[in-house]
């Protein structure tokens, strides 16, 4: 049934509480690594015991939906903001669909059942993990044996008595140590993420974008996934069976002169599904700005007049991250006498 549902892999676990991740989330947010990040960090106690979700838990369905996608190219001489592949569009919905089909076969047989996928209530990798899906990459994903880590997860819990999987997959990065040293930060250590050097995390919190790190960014405006491109069982995975491209409705790439001189509501409206810190499409713009300090062309026209605007606009973020990014292609010119500061933070 979870094939027919659209799932590309099922377990079952217990739904004891996950006490050594709850230990991990709260030393790891005492150790400042989380960086503000709320999600599961919120309340570890929560996040990590299942009956908190649905009183009386007694099992967790743990399904696994392929993102799987070619890397994109951008087509047209505008330039383009690299999305990371989750996000190329709502791939969750699809996996809540299939969760929720084999939550109506639980309750049809008179037991409870509440879907979370996505969702601070649940860490989903460690009920994969405990549910014999994957292992745990060194990259911190969950990683499917012969398959990789290109997975959306989620979870059923359920107050029925369900047997479980035969329990942990083997580790199977052994000594590779590539997606380590494939992060163009150094957030990754051996199964850690330090947030505050990730870039993916860094599109999402809230503030100025890390001086330190602008350049780091290149072209993306949301997501990184450098990462699991380099990672050896995708990379089999990808030869044994190649992926498909960017499908209807996907979107791999965004205009970034359109990011930028498009409203409030035409932002929300196509890229509301991403994570944007308190709904404010001003971190659009900023993540637009840096990507295009990176990858625009100083000597366009269209580059310069979308500067100019930003220049002038009423937010000191949005100005802030305009007079780097004019400072990055060599447009100083439009900063004026008072941008030399500006200017000089650009070149940090």
């Amino acid at each position: 049934m979870a094939e027919r549902a659209g799932l590309d892999a099922v377990g079952y676990a217990s739904a004891e509480p996950f006490t050594a991740t709850r230990r991990h989330l709260e030393e790891r947010r005492r150790a400042g690594l989380s960086a503000g990040m709320q999600f599961t960090f919120r309340n570890p106690a929560r996040s990590t015991d299942p009956a908190r979700a649905l009183p009386g838990a007694r099992s967790l369905v743990v399904g696994a939906r392929s993102y799987r996608r070619r890397p994109a190219v951008a087509a047209g001489t505008r330039p383009a903001g690299r999305v990371a592949r989750y996000s190329w569009t709502d791939h969750y919905a699809p996996l809540r669909e299939g969760l929720e089909e084999l939550a109506g076969l639980l309750r049809d047989g008179g037991w409870r059942a509440r879907v979370l996928a996505d969702d601070n209530a649940l860490v989903d990798r460690a009920a994969a993990h405990r549910a014999g899906i994957g292992w745990f990459g060194k990259n911190t994903l969950l990683l499917l044996p012969g398959h990789g880590s290109w997975f959306v997860l989620g979870s059923v819990v359920t107050d029925a008595p369900l047997r479980p999987s035969s329990g942990p997959v083997p580790d199977g990065c052994g000594a590779c140590t590539r997606c380590l040293t494939a992060c163009p930060t150094g957030a990754l250590s051996p199964g850690v993420l330090d947030a505050r050097r990730c870039l993916a995390w860094l599109l999402e919190a809230p503030g100025s974008f890390p001086v330190e790190m602008r350049s780091a960014l290149g072209g993306r405006v949301y997501g990184c996934d450098d990462c699991q491109e380099v990672c050896p069982v995708n990379r089999r995975a990808d030869r044994a069976d190649p992926p498909p491209g960017a499908g209807p409705g996907e979107e791999p790439t965004v205009d970034l002169l359109w990011m930028l001189e498009a409203g409030d509501g035409e932002l929300l409206a196509r890229l509301g599904r991403w994570y944007v810190p308190r709904r404010q499409p001003r971190y659009l713009r900023r993540n637009a700005l840096v990507a295009l300090g990176n990858v625009g062309d100083g000597t366009d026209p269209h580059t310069g007049r979308v500067l100019a605007g930003r220049l002038a606009d009423p937010d000191p973020m949005i100005r802030e991250h305009a007079a780097w990014a004019a400072a990055r292609l060599g447009r100083s010119d439009l900063l004026g006498p008072s941008g030399a500061g500006a200017a000089g933070a650009a070149g940090a």
